[in-house]
């Protein structure tokens, strides 16, 4: 069910989407149009975006390409016919109707003048490919992971693409999609690079059980983040440097070793997707169990009533000892003494050791 701030999205995209006999009018209803349409996509399911993009482009075609562009679409799949290996597609290997493998360099279907990285590009993506393999497997165990490089007039730029299905076989289907879009700018002098690093995350699970039934959850988040960090010989700097920053926009030294490149965007993409999930699972699995918490209990209204005032007592029981004793504590050693409590439901199951200080 469309929830109401959704349906007055909806109500208010259609209602700008008549054309207007004024230029000026019919840029200000297309920025109104362009506005209620993303809010739109941000608060549909996620497994249903390219259904429902397309019907907004049908709603109101000349969007078609500012939706598009703005709107991030579920990674989809293909197998390289030289390698057999799975790649992900994406706009970023995309030259006509044509997308490029990260594993055997070539366009399917076939096309002789489609765009390429440089020499030296082509290299830190094959590179990149076998460090985001282990790095996937380390954390999603399974899945399919792309890595594209592509040249820029100051740099260059990159997009790391992880995505993993579950199978299903604990009652519980679902995917998570992960775009990590950055760009590099070496600095004067070759020790140091900028790194700009933005991510996007789907995700979706659906259950169905006896006891609870049907439940779909799901959304996406996308985050911002710029870097500087040194490059040097010696280490994969630019790796780690994209790593941690997905999603967010840095400056990162770096030099002429593509393997520094390689670790500085590994150590940046690595923090933001533990960011991001930490944030995914506090926003909507823990909002949702509040909720469900709150709608449904087993128990009657007095035994809740009961179970209340018992943890109140304890509460104001152990509040008036902790007074007492810091009271006490202060008297003699003259110190002020402050206790804090910190709880989270959700711990991030992420090592808090690098994967790229391996």
């Amino acid at each position: 069910m469309i929830d109401t701030a959704v349906g007055a999205a909806l109500l208010l995209f259609r209602a700008v989407a008549v054309e207007a006999p004024l230029m000026d009018l019919v840029i200000f209803e297309s920025d109104q149009q362009l506005d209620c349409g993303l809010d739109l996509m941000r608060r549909l399911p996620p497994q249903q975006v390219e259904k429902n993009l397309n019907d907004l482009i049908d709603l109101c075609p000349r969007l078609l390409d500012d939706l598009l562009s703005a709107v991030d679409q579920p990674l989809k799949i293909a197998k390289d016919k030289d390698t057999g290996k799975e790649y992900l597609l994406c706009d970023y290997n995309r030259d006509g109707d044509s997308y490029r493998s990260p594993w055997s360099n070539t366009y399917d279907p076939p096309l002789e003048d489609g765009a390429m990285p440089s020499d030296k590009l082509r290299k830190l993506e094959i590179e990149v490919n076998a460090a985001f393999e282990a790095y996937r497997d380390a954390y999603f165990e399974g899945g399919v992971s792309s890595v594209y490089f592509w040249d820029l007039d100051y740099g260059f730029a990159g997009v790391v693409l992880i995505k993993k299905v579950g199978d299903g076989s604990r009652m519980i289907q679902g995917c998570w999609d992960s775009i990590h879009v950055i760009e590099i700018q070496e600095k004067a002098g070759g020790r140091h690079a900028h790194y700009k690093l933005t991510s996007t995350v789907m995700l979706w699970l659906q259950t169905n059980k006896q006891g609870s039934g049907m439940m779909n959850l799901g959304g996406s988040l996308t985050r911002q983040v710029e870097a500087d960090h040194p490059v040097n010989d010696s280490t994969n700097t630019h790796l780690v440097n994209m790593g941690r920053m997905i999603e967010v926009e840095a400056d990162h030294p770096v030099n002429d070793s593509t393997n520094t490149h390689l670790v500085n965007m590994g150590r940046m993409i690595e923090d933001m997707e533990s960011k991001i999930r930490s944030t995914l699972n506090e926003i909507y699995f823990g909002k949702t169990k509040q909720i469900v918490t709150e709608l449904r209990t087993t128990l009657d209204a007095e035994e809740l009533k009961r179970q209340k005032m018992i943890a109140n007592e304890i509460k104001g029981g152990i509040t008036k000892r902790l007074e007492v004793h810091l009271s006490l504590i202060e008297r003699e050693t003259g110190l002020c003494s402050g206790v804090g409590v910190e709880g989270e439901f959700f711990a991030p199951e992420w090592s808090r050791t690098s994967f790229w200080d391996y």
